[in-house]
């Protein structure tokens, strides 16, 4: 069972189908015991950063995620949901995040379009379980934010978008993508796939 975090800033629907084809089973709640209870966690999220953990608190869920990533179940987080992870953002003034991996979430800054929307080129760098059998490949990105992870080592796979762009986060079971893998065509599907394989083994393809 994989738990879809709601605290009211997600894209759960598209989110919710694409692990339903996955041939997962999800539960799309709130609850703290459903969620601590699930092989696995999504936390999904669009929207802006201070708002989105303004939600968490009020939810009482800060402390629910962070309790389910010390668990070492595999936690998810995509977009917004990734950014959340880091320590803090600086989207419309300073806001603290859940700190699970040490980083900052900052604006583009330069002479080019913002948000960075489209189709970009993943490159991986370095080995993830995430990875095994997949090979890199465009997928859909949609943020005018992006991080700047304090490790390296947490550092999984980047774009190019006038610089090196934090695409995939990762350390133990924490996982973070900022582009949207149910959006994101085969191989957003594949990334996703290899995420529900650590939660509930081997998965197949719905037709």
């Amino acid at each position: 069972m994989i738990a879809i975090i709601d605290y009211g800033m997600g894209n759960l629907h598209s989110v919710s189908k694409a692990v339903e084809r996955l041939g997962c089973e999800m539960i799309v709640t709130s609850d703290p015991e459903q969620i601590l209870a699930a092989d696995g966690a999504i936390l999904p999220g669009v929207g802006a950063f201070g708002d989105a953990m303004a939600n968490l608190r009020d939810t009482g869920l800060v402390d629910v995620v962070k309790a389910y990533a010390a668990s070492g179940k595999p936690l998810l987080g995509i977009c917004l949901g990734m950014q959340l992870l880091f320590t803090e953002s600086e989207e419309h003034g300073v806001h603290q995040g859940l700190d699970l991996l040490p980083g900052r979430v900052v604006r583009f800054q330069g002479d080019y379009k913002v948000p960075h929307m489209g189709w970009n080129e993943l490159t991986f760098q370095q080995p993830s379980p995430l990875f095994d059998g997949v090979e890199p490949g465009h997928v859909y990105f949609v943020h005018s934010y992006h991080v700047l992870p304090e490790l390296s080592s947490d550092l999984l796979a980047v774009t190019d978008y006038y610089q090196p762009v934090t695409a995939i986060v990762g350390r133990g079971s924490l996982f973070g993508m900022q582009f949207h893998p149910e959006k994101s065509g085969v191989l957003g599907m594949a990334l996703l796939r290899k995420f529900t394989d650590m939660t509930v083994g081997k998965t197949i393809m719905k037709d």
